[in-house]
């Protein structure tokens, strides 16, 4: 791995706190070393039962977990946290195997990042995470010390589907449905284009963000967790559609 990273100017987001979650002490130690170097702060844990208390009392902005982790495993730790907490959760993972990163994704995970990575490509990664969340939080703050509503809210509509763009809050026939962060972007890129096809290299660069390094599998794994929750029928999409072969699209 790469152990250093060039300073950089001074980050917007650098006062977040970030869970390193890693039973190898020198991985937990490199990653500190670099994440405080960006201004970030930082919390540590060495096995499963251990990161999930911390997360749930100290509620990071942001977490970094190892799947192979004792006590509790890293894909049951992202289950429990997730049922509690929306932060934001990548993964770190010493083995190569597809099974381990769709489940991952499949329990919450925003991403995933195979040992040996890169610094600069998960500092990337930490920060696109943060922005999307650091998004959602201001709107929300803006809500509730708002003293008057606002007259006008910006919201799109596609079919049975309806979007809105300040509250991040998705209705399918009237009901609220319940997602995180990154299905509502893929949701939100795709219904401002309705009818179109756009291909899953597109939607990793646009909604992942230009720096990331992943497959188009992950892109498969979201997708397929949006539809769970907005379809009646999975094998039988009537909103969400998969253009065989290119890509998806939202239908009208």
């Amino acid at each position: 791995m790469e152990e250093n990273i060039e300073n950089n100017n001074v980050i917007e987001l650098s006062n977040k706190t970030i869970l390193v979650v890693d039973d190898e002490q020198t991985i937990v130690n490199m990653l500190v070393h670099n994440l405080k170097k960006e201004g970030y702060k930082t919390l540590e844990a060495n096995d499963g039962i251990t990161a999930v208390d911390i997360a749930l009392n100290e509620r990071p902005d942001l977490i970094l977990l190892d799947i192979m982790i004792p006590k509790l495993d890293g894909l049951s730790v992202c289950k429990r946290i997730r049922q509690s907490m929306n932060v934001p959760i990548l993964m770190l993972t010493a083995k190569d195997e597809e099974i381990d990163k769709i489940l991952g994704l499949e329990l919450g995970a925003d991403d995933y990042v195979t040992k040996p990575f890169s610094i600069r490509e998960l500092m990337a990664r930490i920060k696109a995470n943060l922005r999307k969340a650091e998004v959602v939080n201001e709107v929300n703050q803006e809500s509730e010390t708002q003293k008057t509503p606002k007259k006008e809210t910006k919201k799109l509509m596609v079919g049975e589907l309806e979007l809105d763009l300040e509250k991040f809050e998705v209705r399918v026939r009237g009901e609220i449905i319940d997602l995180t962060l990154r299905e509502f972007e893929v949701l939100k890129f795709l219904a401002m284009q309705p009818e179109q096809v756009v291909t899953r290299e597109v939607l990793l660069e646009k909604v992942w963000g230009y720096e990331y390094y992943g497959d188009i599998r992950t892109v498969d794994v979201t997708v397929r967790r949006i539809r769970e929750k907005i379809e009646k029928d999975t094998s039988n999409p009537q909103i969400l559609i998969t253009k065989r072969g290119v890509g998806y699209y939202i239908a009208t």
